[in-house]
């Protein structure tokens, strides 16, 4: 018996270029009921409402699109309009074609029907993109280019030092004992005005304490530029007088090339860690120990605001790479690291576990449990971590602060009030 009155499920793919897309429609029977191709502009994204609203698109009963893509906009106009968007990694789509084509063939209009049918039969494998509000996404774009510009100075700082290595060791001597190394305002600054050993082999004390007045530093100056006098006047070996001028030049360069780095991850996490004390959320992350502004910025920038994205605490984990594998075949049976998760939580997760070690008398038990039990110390503080996000889930579904007396309930009293004072 045939049941009429009730809306036929409507699925639409969406194959992404860099100047136009391809859509597709189909219903629940598989049948392509529409294609088109939209340019990547205000009035591709027209044409592409306007055939959702003409097949069924309404705001109670909006049509789910597939897209391999989670970036663009739009993407971006396609959460704002309130449209699940699931994300589908390029990888299994290439698996689904497959299904659909044995002679392996391919164009833009086939991968749109695609996308399509991976909705169809298999919506609910696949996660669609959290809606987060506005603030979280803004704090997400901040945390990810921060934590390149991070990276981005890592390199910058190696190239740098790499090159200095080949004329310069006086410099790299100077301040290898400093917590930034050549990343200090110190080092750069020296370094802007000495950029051959010749030329700091010249620098008398009292231009060294003007430039570190110039560099920000208020204490210990006198001192500190008489051991740098010192070590400039030491005995080097020295490159040819052009080749050290020329590799100067290269120096001034790529000094260049590290301030720019420097000072971007400065903006961005200033920028950053104003955005995350504005969120609800910061409250409650700023809570556990081991978690700043910018630590709990990335955590929150990955996780987002989306109370229902993750079903439970284990999805959480396995989404943050803390929670382990397991592979059992017959009488074989092994427990790995997870290696597919999100790196970027995963990186943060691993600082975050190891600065609470200082701050958490239960994080630090724990820890040493873990060591005891026969753990390597990246598996202690992975193990460590995966316990923190179990508690980052419950805190933020039920709005609490992280309370250590309950997070480990079984941590002596005594070590409590130990780390309080």
């Amino acid at each position: 018996m045939e049941i009429t009155g009730l809306p036929t499920p409507m699925f639409c793919g969406v194959d992404w270029a860099e100047d136009h897309h391809d859509v597709a429609l189909v219903d629940a029977g598989g049948t392509l009921l529409a294609k088109l191709r939209i340019s990547d502009d205000a009035a591709g994204f027209a044409q592409l409402t306007t055939l959702l609203v003409e097949h069924g698109d309404h705001a109670d009963t909006p049509i789910p699109v597939a897209i391999e893509t989670s970036r663009g906009l739009l993407v971006a106009c396609l959460r704002a309009s309130g449209r699940p968007v699931f994300a589908i990694n390029p990888l299994a789509v290439a698996r689904y074609r497959d299904r659909h084509s044995v002679a392996r063939k391919k164009s833009d209009a086939f991968d749109a029907a695609v996308l399509a049918n991976i909705l169809r039969t298999d919506m609910a494998a696949h996660r669609p993109l959290p809606a987060d509000s506005e603030l979280v996404q803004a704090i997400s774009v901040l945390a990810r280019a921060q934590q390149d510009a991070v990276w981005d100075r890592g390199q910058a700082h190696n190239r740098l030092r790499s090159q200095l290595r080949e004329f310069y060791p006086a410099i790299l001597e100077a301040f290898t004992q400093h917590k930034h190394g050549l990343c200090s305002r110190e080092a750069r600054a020296i370094l802007a005005a000495a950029s051959t050993p010749t030329m700091a082999a010249r620098l008398t004390r009292r231009r060294l304490q003007a430039l570190l007045k110039q560099a920000g530093r208020v204490r210990g100056i006198q001192a500190e530029a008489d051991r740098i006098h010192e070590v400039f006047q030491r005995d080097y070996l020295h490159q040819l007088p052009q080749v050290e001028a020329a590799l100067g030049r290269q120096a001034t360069a790529l000094l260049r090339q590290l301030n720019t780095a420097c000072q971007n991850a400065d903006d961005l996490e200033e920028a950053t860690a104003q955005a995350f004390d504005d969120h609800p959320d910061a409250k409650v992350i700023r809570s556990f120990p081991g978690l700043g502004s910018l630590t709990g910025a990335r955590v929150l920038a990955e996780i987002g605001d989306d109370r229902t994205r993750f079903a439970n605490a284990g999805s959480l984990k396995a989404y943050a790479g803390s929670a382990p594998v397991t592979r059992a075949s017959g009488k074989s049976c092994v427990v790995m690291s997870r290696k597919v998760k999100n790196q970027r939580l995963a990186a943060v997760g691993y600082v975050w576990a190891f600065v609470s070690l200082t701050r958490s008398p239960g994080a630090r038990a724990h820890y040493d449990r873990r060591r005891e039990a026969g753990d390597r110390h990246v598996a202690a503080q992975r193990n460590l971590f995966n316990r923190f996000m179990g508690m980052l889930f419950h805190c933020l579904q039920h709005g609490r602060l992280y309370d250590e007396t309950k997070a480990f309930p079984n941590q002596p009293l005594a070590d409590h009030s130990a780390i309080a004072a």
